[in-house]
């Protein structure tokens, strides 16, 4: 079903100070019997985030949110990941995210929402477009 995700990194991370954990644990599940690898930060700060995708060279970084901050909170992450050169990693945010603020996010660079309630086999689906676009991405920028 996906095997494109097979192989590939993923840095899991909640943005703010959500107390709420279920909703991401069940992607990180998800995304880990899908067959990627995925690390799991919890709670963590920008800079922290952004240093963990480069370490760990993961194509995609997973933000949950459910505080309402996301329009705070996601700018940052952007701007670290621009800092530490890793503007080219796929970023998806799933919560409580209002569908009027999804245009800011998606401009700011977030590939894809997932609003609370989205289903995982689709949130599966078009997360392995994402990163199998992006793998192909950084294969051709790595063989010019």
């Amino acid at each position: 079903m996906v095997n494109g995700l097979r192989g590939h990194k993923a840095v899991i991370a909640k943005l703010g100070f959500d107390a709420h954990w279920r909703g991401v644990i069940i992607i990180a599940n998800a995304l880990r019997d899908a067959g990627m690898e995925v690390v799991y930060l919890g709670h963590a700060s920008a800079e922290d985030i952004a240093s963990a995708v480069v370490q760990e060279d993961a194509i995609l970084l997973g933000l949950s949110t459910l505080s309402g901050n996301h329009l705070g909170e996601c700018p940052s992450v952007m701007e670290q990941l621009r800092v530490v050169g890793a503007d080219d990693v796929v970023v998806v945010l799933g919560g409580t995210v209002p569908a009027a603020d999804v245009p800011e996010l998606e401009a700011d660079g977030v590939a894809a929402v997932f609003p609370t309630g989205s289903s995982v086999p689709d949130l599966l689906v078009l997360i392995e477009e994402l990163v199998v676009e992006q793998d192909a991405a950084r294969r051709k920028a790595g063989s010019l």
